[in-house]
């Protein structure tokens, strides 16, 4: 008795249309800002990590991209930040001490240009008033008073000594080698010859003399260093006191013009003491100077080289105002230089030099105080980023380096910048496979992202949801200038984002999709003079779309249409089916089907899967070939051996297969060679089976069945076509209207299954048998001709083994 062959399901059932009325728009409400939906648990997480005041509660954000994460993340921290106190400016400056370890300081927001602008008027003001006042009358007098004074006690303690030594006969003589002393006879030098001649006592007498005077002489000569010191001391206490009167003054009006701040008057305090030590360098540059292109009043002594020590690096200089708020930073391109800063490094004569004013800030510095958002792959990839980052947050400190550095490449003279104190939120952006691959391999990354903000994919279809996404499209309209959407297009768009989704309860939250969607149909509509977008912009954007992306889609489809590629979809054949895959190119995703084939005999219960064979098949499609092996041998001729030897194969095929959506074709194909009965070849399978029989859900179903639609309908549909489905992914359909139309008109069906056993009977139309009391099948049906066929298999496999050899000697003659 034939089993009849069901209607399938009905066009509602294929596809869920949202009605107009549903996303009406509503006057007043399109704004450029709208939230997100079906985000609430990734906005609690987000609004946590902004708000927890400890340190350690960074955020990684996950999910797929193109569902709003960076939106959202933006709008949160902005939100935060303008409620928090804007945070102070940072400047380096020199360490007169020592000048390899440049000082950090903290000032009040705004101070730090305001310093470093002060500072460059101190020292051009300064580098003309020090020079002045030196080149004054008063200096010059008091200078040459010091010259004479010292040098009149050098002079008058030479001719003192000299007085004493001629009263004794004795001159002090000067010559090219320096001073010496000689006796004197009549006035002048005695000469050597004359000398000889003296009797012996008045040679005693001068030889007596002689050393006498040359010690008195030598020590005479050791007390001109400690005069010249002294000179020089009176000459440094007479600059510093002229240096004073001009650096102090100055430097109060500094002190005075930037205010009470603690860190500026100690900084200014020490600038004043190296600026009264240090006069000369202002002498110095003057004497350099000479006549320059400018005139003497607009001189920018300070980018002076020598005046380098006296500048102030504003690493950090914020403008105070109104709107002043915490920081919000994107890095792009996290290298190490440009997130945890860098020291340059300029050229002279043949060497690399460096000095504080060549430290540069990064992303850590600018984000100080506010928040830090960082693309996660990006810091990964970088050298030295990811370990940067994680130093920094540990420390709560910024300390900077270079990789050239910490990879020993240069031994060029550094600096050792003082650390800056680190107060800031990094939010990671990235995807769940990353999240969960630091998670596992990186000990640190817990406990620095203690904050996870999950984006979903999809929300759930209703009307509160279809109603939010329209207005959030609408609103990302009024953002980009665009016509406004009409409400059959604000439906279309929400019927598509179920489509995205895949599954008929659902809406996609990847925006990005349906945005570029909607950008394209305004394009019509305006190409059409329309004045807002509707549901027919919708679909022609849809189909426009879907015919870009379907070049390898139509050139298999003519392969099968050619007959290069054998599908059949009319009439019955034993042993082969159609089954039904899903092909991924980049982005894009369609069905096509495929011939399954199998082939029985008697053998041992081996059940060979050809594509595994050859390495083309995949672990999860292996899996499914070994379930449905289960599958016979626990549900057919139990009393007997299981003796069957079968292959399965997809034909034409050359590539690998994954997964196990084939599975109730291959058991299907396997039922139709073991019974005998042909299969419907208008019928095309997809779906999974268990070992208990149940056909399970599989992915793809819409693209599955358009894939097949689309060869029966270049063939001409006849209304016995249609495709298997598993019953639970009925509510997954969401099929392009060519498919609906033509299951309404009855040209074609859609088949829900549970079981193995209402497949065949579908695809035989021969009832698929029940166990009776007896426990045998039904006479006739599928099973039992399919439990026939085994237990002939398992009897011929015993008739064979009892059979005598050749050399048995109790063989018939």
């Amino acid at each position: 008795m034939a089993a009849e062959t069901p209607a399938g399901l009905s066009a509602r059932d294929l596809r869920q249309r949202c009605d107009p009325a549903t996303v009406a728009r509503a006057a007043g409400r399109e704004t450029a800002d709208h939230p997100l939906i079906g985000q609430d648990r990734a906005l609690a997480a987000l609004q946590l990590a902004v708000d927890i005041p400890h340190g350690d509660f960074n955020l990684f954000v996950l999910g797929p991209p193109g569902t709003g994460r960076h939106t959202a993340v933006e709008r949160v921290l902005r939100a935060a930040a303008a409620r928090r106190a804007q945070p102070p400016d940072w400047a380096y400056v020199n360490n007169f001490d020592a000048p390899h370890r440049p000082v950090a300081m903290q000032l009040p927001p705004g101070f730090a240009s305001r310093l470093r602008q002060e500072m460059e008027h101190v020292v051009d003001d300064l580098a003309s008033d020090i020079p002045a006042l030196f080149d004054s009358d008063e200096y010059q007098a008091q200078r040459r008073a010091i010259d004479e004074e010292f040098g009149g006690r050098q002079e008058a303690a030479m001719a003192e000594f000299a007085e004493r030594a001629r009263a004794e006969g004795i001159a002090i003589v000067r010559t090219p080698m320096g001073y010496m002393v000689a006796a004197l006879r009549d006035g002048k030098v005695l000469k050597t010859e004359d000398y000889s001649k003296l009797p012996k006592a008045e040679r005693d007498e001068i030889d007596a003399k002689i050393p006498r005077f040359q010690e008195g002489l030598a020590e005479i000569l050791r007390n001109a260093p400690k005069l010249e010191r002294d000179h020089r001391a009176r000459v440094e206490a007479l600059n510093a006191e002229m240096a004073e009167r001009a650096v102090s003054a100055r430097i109060d009006e500094a002190g005075s013009a930037l205010g009470a701040v603690p860190e500026i008057a100690t900084y200014l305090a020490r600038v004043r003491a190296d600026m009264i030590e240090n006069p000369e360098l202002f002498l110095q540059t003057a004497r350099q100077r000479g006549n320059g292109p400018f005139p003497e009043p607009v001189h920018k002594a300070h980018q002076h080289p020598a005046f380098r020590r006296y500048m102030v690096n504003a690493v950090i200089a914020r403008q105070p105002g109104a709107k002043a708020a915490a920081p919000v930073e994107t890095e792009d391109l996290p290298t190490l230089d440009r997130l945890a800063g860098r020291i340059e490094h300029v050229s002279h004569m043949g060497s690399l030099m460096t000095d504080f004013t060549l430290i540069r800030p990064g992303a850590l510095h600018r984000a100080n105080g506010g928040f830090l958002v960082l693309d996660a792959r990006r810091v990964l990839s970088e050298p030295y980023a990811w370990d940067a980052l994680k130093r920094s947050l540990k420390k709560r400190a910024i300390t900077i380096t270079s990789i050239a550095e910490r990879m020993s490449l240069i031994s060029t003279t550094s600096l050792e910048p003082d650390p800056i104190p680190l107060d800031l939120r990094v939010v990671l952006v990235g995807d769940r496979m990353l999240h969960a691959l630091l998670v596992l391999l990186d000990p640190d990354f817990p406990e620095l992202f203690k904050v996870q903000a999950d984006f979903e994919d999809v929300v759930a279809r209703d009307d509160d949801s279809l109603a939010g996404l329209a207005e959030l499209l609408r609103c990302y309209g009024v953002q980009q200038g665009l016509l406004p959407l009409a409400d059959t297009g604000a439906a279309a768009l929400v019927d598509e984002a179920t489509r995205i989704a895949g599954d008929a309860r659902k809406l996609t939250l990847r925006l990005s999709e349906l945005t570029d969607i909607q950008r394209e149909a305004e394009h019509y509509a305006r190409g059409d003079g329309a004045a807002d977008v509707t549901g027919t912009h919708v679909a022609r954007a849809v189909e426009a779309r879907d015919r870009r992306a379907a070049r390898i889609r139509d050139r298999m489809q003519e392969a099968i249409g050619r007959g290069i590629r054998m599908i059949d979809t009319a009439g019955a054949k034993t042993g082969q089916i159609n089954g039904l895959s899903v092909v991924g190119l980049g982005d894009t995703r369609f069905g096509q089907p495929s011939r399954i084939t199998a082939r029985v005999r008697m053998g041992s219960g081996k059940l060979i899967d050809i594509e595994r064979e050859v390495d083309l098949g995949g672990s999860l499609h292996s899996k499914g070939v070994l379930i449905l092996s289960g599958y016979l041998a626990a549900t057919y001729a139990l009393d007997a051996p299981f003796s069957l030897h079968a292959s399965l194969v997809f034909e034409q095929s050359y590539g690998g297969i994954e997964g196990d959506s084939a599975s109730c074709a291959e058991l299907y194909a396997l039922l139709s060679a073991l019974s005998g009965l042909p299969i419907r070849q208008g019928l095309a399978v997809t779906g999974s089976v268990n070992q208990l029989g149940e056909v399970q859900a599989i992915g793809g179903v819409n693209e599955k069945i358009e894939g097949f639609f689309d060869i029966c309908a270049a063939r001409g549909l006849t209304g016995d076509q249609g495709v298997l489905i598993p019953q639970a992914n009925v509510e997954h359909l969401m099929l392009r209207d060519r498919v609906v139309e033509a299951v309404a008109e009855g040209r074609f069906r859609i088949l829900p299954v549970t079981t193995v056993d209402t497949g065949i009977e579908l695809l035989t139309g021969i009832p698929a048998g029940q166990r009776g009391s007896d426990g045998a099948f039904a006479k006739g049906s599928v099973n039992a001709l399919v439990e026939e066929t085994l237990r002939g298999f398992a009897e011929a496999r015993r008739q064979f083994g009892a059979r005598p050899g050749p050399a048995d000697p109790g063989a018939a003659p």
